[in-house]
């Protein structure tokens, strides 16, 4: 691996790496505390900068959302230098306006999720984070500047939820988020929003839009094909969005670069050692001495 760190990772399909211009591409593999993560980081430059692509299914789409290790992905980029990762997301619609094909950069997050492992946190060692403001607002606005850079429909903002899978929502269900409040659903920025924002790493997602679910009397209800078919015409613009926002993140600090400052509540004299050693990578900052 290259002795320089990676400054930004990409959570996403597996096609996002093949873009024009990035080059000294390796793959890596990293094993984690928490497991394997989805497949290896291909680590390439572009713009000068060391980027990380993560498929999140694994290549071939092996890896059911409910089954994504998200805290070995997350603790993986953070092992390989991360301070910033993009989320590429398929998502439905839940509101007319955010049409088939439009991007959008969501502000808001509900987790109705019921079977994932939601923190590092635990094992004798306690903390409590704020996630009043799920993803990063610098990385979101970078995001919407270069989505919008790209000429594709992007719209800032909108209340994400996301559900277990693998399944499709019932026409019930999908009436219900409506009247929630939600704006989009998807199967997968949970539980990585929580995990980047423990690691203290700036994460917001670039969240597709496929289909309008099933409420949308007009219109036929999703399938697979549907979502394929919508999301492969936009991986053009995805490629094109991270190729611009990439020279943007170069000067910027997000507030989320110290997320867990003053959230651990355990005593570091009762930190278990093995838990201690699982966490190093998170704990060190503010614990040197712990053990």
């Amino acid at each position: 691996m290259k002795a320089e760190p990676v400054a930004i990772g990409v959570i996403g399909g597996s096609g996002l790496y093949e873009m024009e211009g990035l080059s000294d591409i390796e793959e890596v593999w990293l094993s984690t505390p928490f497991g394997d993560p989805s497949d290896v980081f291909i680590v390439g430059t572009l713009h000068g900068q060391r980027i990380a692509f993560l498929p999140r299914h694994g290549r071939g789409h092996r890896i059911a959302p409910s089954e994504v290790n998200s805290r070995a992905n997350i603790y993986g980029l953070k092992a390989l230098g991360c301070r910033w990762v993009i989320g590429v997301c398929a998502c439905g619609s839940l509101r007319e306006e955010y049409a088939p094909g439009h991007i959008i950069i969501p502000d808001g997050l509900f987790d109705h999720t019921k079977e994932r492992a939601l923190s590092f946190f635990g094992g004798g060692i306690v903390a409590h984070l704020s996630l009043a403001d799920p993803f990063c607002p610098v990385l979101s606005e970078v995001l919407y500047e270069a989505v919008e850079a790209t000429g594709a429909t992007v719209h800032r903002g909108g209340d994400f939820i996301v559900i277990e899978g693998p399944r499709f929502s019932t026409k019930t269900e999908s009436r219900v988020y409506r009247k929630w409040g939600m704006d989009l659903i998807g199967m997968t920025a949970v539980p990585e929003a929580q995990l980047a924002r423990e690691a203290e790493l700036s994460y917001a997602i670039m969240a597709h839009v496929t289909d309008y679910d099933v409420w949308h009397e007009a219109e036929e209800p999703v399938t697979l094909e549907k979502v394929i078919a919508t999301l492969m015409k936009n991986v053009g613009h995805a490629k094109a969005a991270i190729q611009q926002a990439v020279p943007l993140l170069a000067d910027k600090e997000s507030p989320c670069w110290d997320g867990i400052k003053d959230a651990v509540l355990t005593n570091p004299a009762l930190f278990p050692r093995e838990t201690r050693e699982r966490l190093g990578i998170l704990l060190d900052k503010y614990f040197p001495g712990a053990s």
